[in-house]
């Protein structure tokens, strides 16, 4: 990513998709944020977002190359996580996603984790994990 993004202090939607990053970084100053879309990207790892993890509530990163969720435990003010088509394959990593406290609408579809599930079993696993999640691969959780 950039550095001429520092300039960009006021900014708070940015995207960034169909980009070919590799790994986010030179968003440090970016102190008014709130909605980052970095999709179709060749992004691997979370990190590179702890400056904004305080204030960002929308983070758009599905059809990336995202297998390990570590590192979203700096975002603590996201509501939104749009994350489908990325490589998460198992419950240890999907269970990371607990460390998003206010975590309420998440786009995890066409993962491989998910590929061998019913819909109905994806869906009771994934809100038993994260109950307090209002919305699951763009579908109400009543």
């Amino acid at each position: 990513m950039d550095n001429n993004l520092a300039a960009l202090t006021a900014v708070q939607k940015l995207s960034l998709s169909t980009n070919m990053i590799e790994k986010i970084s030179g968003i440090n100053s970016l102190k008014n944020l709130r909605i980052l879309s970095l999709g179709r990207n060749n992004i691997k790892t979370f990190s590179g977002l702890e400056a904004v993890g305080e204030h960002l509530e929308e983070l758009w990163i599905s059809y990336n190359q995202i297998e390990k969720i570590k590192g979203v435990n700096v975002l603590k003010a996201l509501k939104v996580l749009y994350m489908s088509n990325n490589l998460v394959k198992d419950w240890a990593e999907f269970n990371r996603l607990q460390e998003i406290p206010h975590l309420e609408d998440l786009l995890f579809i066409n993962n491989p984790i998910c590929e061998n599930m019913d819909m109905e079993f994806w869906r009771s696993q994934a809100t038993k994990r994260l109950p307090k999640l209002k919305k699951l691969d763009a579908i109400p959780i009543v």
